[in-house]
């Protein structure tokens, strides 16, 4: 297997384990992963968050760790990438209204490069246009806009993933497994036990 090259946005208050569990995942299999977070550079920190479902009507808030930048965005070209990752929590509500997300998210769809978002992490492909008749799923509270977009929301379980060509997508951390899995399987990343 070939290492890919994965470009990662995030912002403050990205999901704690939406961006570090992919991102050491992706790592730990040998393909090379940019965090990167609009006007900011490597080495820079974003904050996260830690959403978890505790029986209220939606999830609950905690402060989460620092997760260091491994790239600085204003360096980013996406032809140089093979895959995008769009982790969810707060930061994607954010990060969409920024025109060079919206370019980026656009050439991985245009060019149907492997696409993996989970939870809110899909904002970021609704504002840039590129869910009109597609099938995906997300935080369950996102599927007004993934209709908006002209896209079909699916409904499932929040351990599990839903795959479309090449757009993987999940409603929050508890599909991990199934979310990366499909992932990888899309990449075309092979797992030797």
């Amino acid at each position: 297997m070939a290492a890919k090259k994965i470009l990662m946005l995030v912002g403050d208050y990205v999901e704690d384990y939406e961006a570090m569990v992919p991102f050491q995942m992706l790592l730990l299999v040998g393909h090379e992963v940019h965090a990167v977070c609009p006007g900011k550079k490597a080495g820079e920190k974003v904050r996260t968050c830690v959403h978890d479902f505790e029986g209220d009507q939606t999830y609950s808030e905690k402060r989460g760790h620092d997760f260091a930048l491994t790239a600085s965005f204003a360096d980013v070209k996406p032809e140089r990438y093979d895959a995008l990752v769009i982790p969810g929590g707060r930061a994607p509500e954010y990060i969409r209204l920024n025109e060079d997300v919206l370019r980026i998210a656009r050439h991985f769809a245009e060019a149907k490069k492997p696409i993996a978002a989970i939870c809110h992490g899909l904002q970021v492909l609704a504002a840039a246009g590129v869910l009109k008749g597609r099938s995906c799923t997300a935080y369950p509270a996102c599927s007004p806009e993934i209709a908006l977009a002209g896209g079909t929301y699916v409904s499932i379980p929040v351990d599990q993933a839903y795959t479309e060509g090449n757009l993987v997508s999940a409603p929050a951390w508890p599909a991990h497994p199934a979310w990366i899995g499909q992932f990888l399987k899309v990449l075309g990343t092979k797992i030797d036990p």
